[in-house]
Parts: C-alpha cells; sequence; structure tokens
C-alpha cells in the first residue's frame, strides 16, 4: 500500500510501470507455491502455449513442451526459455503412440497441460481432416500414453499427477442476444467441424477419467487475443491490414458477438486451475468482455488513427465480406465458478489488451511481415468445402 501497491485476492497487483518485471517474477513464484514442478505442455509454441511456457519457466518449473512445429507455431515466442536447464524442446506429433510414450519416459512429468490443436474454424471449413486428426486422435493418442505412465506411478508422485486438457466454449454453441451465458453445465452443440473436433476431445477426457480413474481437468475459454497470435484471426489480421491500407474484412453484417480474453490471463488461469482445480471438474474462463466483431475492428481502426493519423481514417478500410458458413451469433462465458471456487478473474480489461496488442503488432512487423510473404497468412479461408480432405 505505501508503494502504491493493491494486492488482490488471487494476488493480483496493480503496480508502478517500471517495477512490473520484478514484482510478476515475485507472483510467478508465489503461484506454485515455491515448489518447482516437472509439466508435459502440449502445443508450446503456439499461441496460448508459448505464453503458458513462459510463465511456467520463470516460476522455475520445468517444461518439456511438444509441438508438431506445423504452419502456426511460434519458436520465437519461447525464445526467451531457451537459455533455461528446465526447458526442453520435443518435437513430434501427438498422434505418434511410440513419441508420446517416449515423450512421458524422459521428461517423467508430474501433470500435462494439453493445448495442441488445430484451431482456425475457417480452416476445418476448408479441411476438417486434420482437425479431426490432431484434435480427436491426437488427444486419445495422449490419453493412452498418459493412462500407462500413471500407472506405474506411486506415492506422492501419483497423488500429485493430473491431466489439464484445454478447450474452448465453442463447443457449446451458438448463443441469441439475450440467452444466458455459457457455464460448465451448458449441453454441447457444436456447429463447425473444429468445434466438433474439440468437443470430441473433451468427451475423451472426460471418458478416461470416470472409465480409467486418469486425473483429469478440464477448461474451456473464451476468444482469445495478443502477442504472438498467428496473423490469421480477426485481431491480427486487421491490424495487419490497416497497417498497410488494405481492405479490413468483417464477414457478414460483423454483429457477431465474442467474450475476448488476453491470453496472459488465459495463461495465468490455466496455471491457477492446474494448481488448485479440482480432479474431474471443468472451469470456464472469460474476459468479461463481449464485443460484437464490428465493435472490434473499429477499435482497432481508432488505435490506429492514434498511431498513424496521416492514414486516417482506418475504419475507411472496413469491407464486409460473405459470412462464413455456419458462423456462429454468440459466444459468451460465464465465469463465476473459477472466480468463486480458485479465486481468479482477468486482470486486463479489452480496452488495455486491444491497445498493447496493436503496439505489440506495430512493433513486431518484421514477425508478422515474414509470415505474410511466406504464404502463410492472408488468404480468405472457410469458403470451399472439399470433400475427403
Amino acid at each position: 500500500q505505501p508503494h502504491g501497491y493493491k494486492l488482490l485476492g488471487n494476488l493480483r497487483i496493480t503496480i508502478m510501470k517500471q517495477e512490473k518485471r520484478v514484482i510478476g517474477q515475485w507472483l510467478n513464484n508465489k503461484m506454485t507455491n515455491g515448489v518447482a514442478r516437472k509439466i508435459l505442455v502440449t502445443g508450446g509454441a503456439g499461441f496460448v502455449g508459448s505464453a503458458v511456457v513462459r510463465r511456467l519457466i520463470r516460476s522455475g518449473n520445468t517444461v518439456a513442451n511438444i509441438d508438431k512445429l506445423t504452419y502456426a507455431a511460434t519458436p520465437e515466442a519461447v525464445e526467451e526459455c531457451l537459455e533455461s536447464p528446465n526447458y526442453q524442446l520435443i518435437q513430434a506429433d501427438i498422434c505418434d503412440v511410440d513419441a508420446m510414450r517416449q515423450a512421458f519416459e524422459t521428461s517423467q512429468p508430474d501433470c500435462v497441460m494439453h493445448l495442441a490443436a488445430e484451431s482456425h474454424v475457417d480452416r476445418s471449413i476448408d479441411g476438417p481432416g486434420a482437425f479431426i486428426q490432431t484434435n480427436v486422435i491426437g488427444t486419445f493418442t495422449l490419453l493412452q500414453a498418459a493412462r500407462g505412465y500413471y500407472e506405474g506411478l506411486t506415492g506422492a508422485k501419483r497423488d500429485g499427477f493430473r491431466f489439464h486438457h484445454v478447450s474452448t466454449d465453442e463447443v457449446f454453441g451458438s448463443l441469441s442476444p439475450t440467452d444466458p451465458a455459457f457455464h460448465e453445465k451448458t449441453p454441447y452443440s457444436p456447429r463447425s467441424p473444429y468445434s466438433s473436433s474439440k468437443a470430441a476431445s473433451d468427451h475423451l477426457v472426460a471418458a478416461w477419467g470416470e472409465t480409467y480413474g486418469l486425473p483429469t481437468v478440464m477448461s474451456n475459454c473464451s476468444n482469445n487475443y495478443g502477442p504472438w497470435q498467428f496473423p490469421e484471426k480477426l485481431i491480427p489480421v486487421v491490424i495487419m491490414n490497416a497497417r498497410d491500407g488494405k481492405p479490413l474484412p468483417v464477414y457478414g453484417k460483423g454483429e457477431n458477438v465474442r467474450d475476448w480474453l488476453h491470453v496472459e490471463d488465459h495463461a495465468s488461469a490455466l496455471c491457477t486451475i492446474l494448481e488448485r482445480g479440482q480432479i474431474g471438474e471443468s472451469y470456464n474462463v472469460g474476459g468479461n468482455a463481449e464485443r460484437q466483431n464490428i465493435e472490434v475492428v473499429r477499435a482497432i481502426c481508432a488505435a490506429m488513427d492514434a498511431h498513424h493519423p496521416e492514414n486516417a481514417p482506418h475504419d475507411k478500410l472496413i469491407t464486409y465480406v460473405t459470412d462464413r458458413p455456419g458462423h456462429d451469433a454468440r459466444y459468451a462465458i460465464n465465469a463465476s465458478k473459477i472466480k468463486r471456487d480458485l479465486d481468479w478473474e482477468p486482470a486486463w480489461t479489452f480496452d488495455q489488451g486491444l491497445s498493447s496488442t496493436v503496439d505489440w503488432y506495430l512493433a513486431n512487423e518484421d514477425w508478422w511481415r515474414a509470415i505474410v510473404a511466406s504464404g502463410g497468412a492472408g488468404a480468405r479461408l472457410g469458403l470451399t468445402k472439399k470433400v475427403g480432405k
């Protein structure tokens, strides 16, 4: 208090900007109660996974990161971890039975955080096969490897083991403007190949908990945004196009609603669930920030006007395009359970998070321009239906 710090229930703080790094490290150490653990993370070179890996390494944990390093992987996002003796990258496909068994044998993890997934809805419309393979078969393969490993554990190692499966709110389907937000008991109603594959993986995890006694915990999050997001999702695409004076594509009328969660908040929530979540439970993680897509785009335009007034107004670039097939109207998360039971809530407001994200993408043009130049992003997807792919 005398130094301007405000300590909240879940150890989040408001701090002086110049001391953020030091206090952040202290918080990360407190998060693990001073006990370093061996954690097997899948998809740790991805957008959300890399944020989790950075947080775990900073906290003094040992991390074995299994990542196939597909098109959406960003090894640069975990470069800071390469200097740590506690970090190991295992380049492997989670569908590879032998590789997954070997990963468990060599890393001897205390727990698993499963984030590896194909996640772009538009890509799932064009090529659903990859989503079934990675999200369903991959999760099955990982569960089997975890089950075999867990059955060989004894004592405190066995008692402390858990398998944390990270999923999405899209498994719950689509809401009307007046429907109550998704809660943990909302019936599943997936409407895209992506959400269907994630729903299947959720059910597999729950079944392995019930049938085989694997200690599982699950989380379902709302739309993430922030640094290092692969430039195919709404927010980075709009920032990049606005920077170059290109059309800003808005699906349909832009009235689809999403709840936006900053990636660092999501990583914080996942680590909290790993530490204190109850076995067999699921937790919804949201940002308390419902916005129509068109509102998000206009907010980015306003931020770009401030950064590059010579090109203002950027909202003149807004272009309404053909909507995505089966586009869910609204997602909304009721995150009261994680706040009540685990004392967690988001630290970032949407305005703060979006402003910071715009700043980051403008400061890291070399990264995303290289991806666009390689043909890895930028093309419109999700309009064609390729049978058999």
